[in-house]
């Protein structure tokens, strides 16, 4: 069970997060003081429950609470408050609790007894799933993969960038290694690479990710979550994860970046 705490109080965020923890619940619980970090969160994790201030200083709990039910239509809405005045507002949203200030763990494990949305116990279907904006990183659900050799994550990265377009073994070499002077070298070393992608993939059940040819490369786009591709599709939600970098540990990569910065308005 994943569960969002969002309050811009340091001190009643720590409040709501320590009552949770002495319900000894098998939860994920996680805290924010911005709406715009707690968003971005959401946008990559499934949440099942969110405990929301609803007076904060940027952005209103209810205000927040439209945009998450847009990521998530069956998330539990549980608003928070030191006003009653406002369960009028909780009810429009169709929440499913609404707890005053102070809050203790009986409060809410009163209201998680109760949930408007049953939160199933099955494991939820794992995914291969790609984060661009910001530095590169590829994650079986919410577990980061690990490859046997550093450059085979750079590999993905490429293909990711390509947009499932294929690659050639020429392509991958001339961009991962400024100095391509011991070529044959180079494609002893990519061989070992596309092995270990090949390896790891099928081993996390996910061999499809990667599609193979005699000398090329592609990510099949169809298999895999990913914030770039969500964007290219019209996303609105995706673009806001984009702070102005994208797989930043990769120099390559900056053509696309200044691309994103014009159209996202960040330069």
């Amino acid at each position: 069970m994943e569960i969002l705490v969002v309050d811009d109080e340091q001190l009643a965020l720590d409040n709501v997060l320590l009552a949770i923890k002495k319900l000894n619940l098998s939860v994920n619980a996680v805290g924010f003081r911005k709406a715009s970090q707690a968003l971005e969160y959401a946008y990559s994790h499934k949440i099942d429950i969110a405990f929301l201030d609803i007076e904060m200083r940027s952005v209103s709990g209810i205000e927040l609470a439209l945009d998450l039910k847009k990521l998530h239509p069956n998330i539990n809405l549980i608003f928070t408050t030191g006003y009653s005045e406002y369960t009028a507002d909780a009810m429009d949203m169709h929440a499913s609790g609404y707890i005053l200030k102070p809050i203790t763990a009986e409060k809410i494990k009163k209201e998680i007894d109760d949930l408007r949305y049953k939160v199933s116990k099955t494991e939820a279907k794992r995914k291969f799933r790609i984060v661009t904006f910001g530095n590169f990183a590829v994650y079986d659900g919410d577990r980061p993969i690990k490859f046997k050799y550093r450059k085979s994550l750079e590999v993905i990265a490429y293909l990711v960038d390509r947009k499932g377009t294929f690659a050639s073994n020429g392509e991958l070499i001339a961009a991962l290694w400024e100095d391509d002077s011991d070529y044959e070298g180079r494609i002893s070393y990519l061989n070992n690479i596309r092995a270990d992608i090949k390896n790891t993939l099928t081993d996390l059940g996910y061999e499809d990710v990667v599609i193979r040819q005699r000398g090329h490369l592609a990510i099949d786009v169809k298999q895999v979550s990913c914030d770039y591709f969500d964007y290219l599709d019209g996303n609105t939600e995706a673009a806001r994860g984009y702070h102005g970098e994208y797989m930043s540990q990769f120099s390559w990569a900056e053509i696309t970046n200044g691309s994103l910065m014009q159209e996202l308005g960040k330069i």
